[in-house]
């Protein structure tokens, strides 16, 4: 292939994957913008559970990427049977897992909003958020594993729009889930609208419901309409083998490891954060939801990095799958460093979207414009991540983020935020942010990840 192909290619998976991404943060941007509308109370409660619910998310993503990334080996390698053996117990695989993760989060669920640090008035509500949340995880288990296998095949689209589609549903539902029966005024004319006025925990049955669907096309399509990986109609096995699983450990578990520690990490962040006050836990919300806008083509970018990697290796193509790697990264700094100017001078319309409080607004704009010089160099992480996730090489990348996140991030919250509130929590996030880039990149360049196979 040309430069000229591998760039159109790089382009035609991203933008698909990307749309994916932002679609997802609207729907967060989208509930965090409906609840702030009830309070700096409600929004807090939310916002303290975030960086636990994100624990949950990632560890479920990565048991779905150790068997993903087997199947775009497989598909690389037009081992197309293979790939759907490996399909068919991933199904089982995770949603076993998923289980077991909910059991778990069930019995915090009670607990939790008191070991973060949260005042008394918001424990109730950032209780019922995580629970309904917790009660969802299968189905978002089976969303992730859908959607990973059919990106890995290199369909992007239908992902793509299933997720536009799950954002749309998402404020369908909490239109009706979130505020009360009410009268809305259209011009001279005074509209109905029923309402079940749950507040914060419709935000969350929302958004659950939103995802069961969109899970459901997504499986259908995926076991039905998938070329490469359709199973009706091909009759196999569901029984665990231990390759698979052995593989699957070897790419998965150092990510589910790295999730626990950067969302650790992000956790203890919110501890740090919490006896700032309730403005600050908003104001943090808020400004991470935001910031998403601006790092989301990134992951989106990521997800098409994972897959051209995984199949150029699985062809044999070592010098391909270099080549796509800077492609893919260089694209994701370019990308995310307009998002970054973007983000930076619309930070007051962005942040005052999702709340009319003066002082929550001041804090989140000030949290973005500091985070906004970090962007480029998260870029280089996160689709360098990506890069290394395509070859299964995950120890190392996931070992360097523990490293950056623990030692420099954490280190550095620590020490400002007594002395310089939000504005030195974040600050040490985008010095961090700056340092995990730059070694990544390093690591990239060295080229000793393509030697793992």
């Amino acid at each position: 292939m040309t430069f000229k192909q591998q760039l159109e290619l790089t382009i035609r998976l991203s933008i698909p994957a990307v749309v994916a991404q932002i679609s997802y943060i609207v729907m967060q941007y989208i509930d965090a913008s409906m609840v702030g509308s009830l309070g700096a109370e409600a929004s807090a409660s939310i916002g303290l559970v975030s960086t636990s619910t994100w624990l949950f998310w990632g560890v479920c993503v990565a048991s779905a990427t150790g068997f993903s990334v087997q199947v775009a080996h497989h598909i690389g390698a037009k081992e197309f049977g293979q790939a759907r053996a490996v399909l068919r117990q991933s199904f089982v695989a995770t949603t076993i897992f998923s289980l077991f993760l909910t059991v778990i989060g069930v019995l915090v669920s009670t607990p939790l909003p008191v070991w973060l640090g949260g005042d008394v008035a918001i424990q109730h509500d950032a209780s019922s958020y995580f629970l309904i949340f917790i009660l969802f995880l299968p189905i978002l288990q089976l969303n992730f594993l859908a959607g990973g296998m059919l990106r890995c095949s290199g369909n992007m689209h239908v992902p793509s729009m299933l997720n536009v589609l799950m954002c749309i549903m998402d404020v369908v539902f909490n239109f009706f889930l979130i505020y009360p029966s009410r009268e809305l005024e259209i011009g001279n004319i005074s509209v109905f609208v029923p309402g079940a006025g749950l507040g914060v925990e419709g935000a969350a049955l929302g958004t659950g419901l939103a995802e069961m669907l969109v899970a459901i096309m997504m499986t259908w399509y995926l076991c039905r309409c998938s070329k490469e990986l359709a199973l009706v109609g091909r009759p196999g096995s569901f029984f665990l083998t231990s390759k698979v699983l052995i593989k699957s450990f070897k790419i998965g578990v150092p990510m589910c490891v790295e999730h626990i520690v950067i969302c650790g990490a992000q956790i203890l962040t919110t501890v740090i954060v919490a006896p700032l006050g309730i403005f600050a836990i908003a104001a943090n919300s808020f400004a991470i939801t935001a910031e998403s806008l601006c790092y989301m083509p990134g992951y989106g970018i990521a997800d098409a990095a994972t897959t051209l990697i995984g199949q150029s290796l699985g062809a044999g193509r070592k010098d391909l799958t270099r080549s796509f790697a800077r492609i893919t990264v260089a694209t994701g700094m370019l990308v995310m460093g307009v998002m970054d100017g973007v983000m930076y001078w619309a930070a007051p319309l962005i942040i005052g979207a999702m709340t009319p409080d003066a002082e929550i607004l001041s804090l989140g704009v000030m949290a973005l414009r500091i985070e906004a010089f970090a962007e480029p160099m998260f870029a280089a992480a996160i689709v360098a991540y990506g890069v290394f996730i395509g070859t299964g090489d995950t120890l190392m990348p996931s070992i360097m983020n523990f490293v950056s996140i623990w030692a420099v991030r954490l280190s550095l919250a620590s020490c400002l935020a007594p002395s310089m509130g939000l504005k030195g929590v974040w600050l040490a996030m985008c010095i961090e942010l700056c340092f995990r880039g730059m070694i990544f990149l390093i690591r990239l360049e060295k080229g000793k990840w393509i030697k793992i196979t």
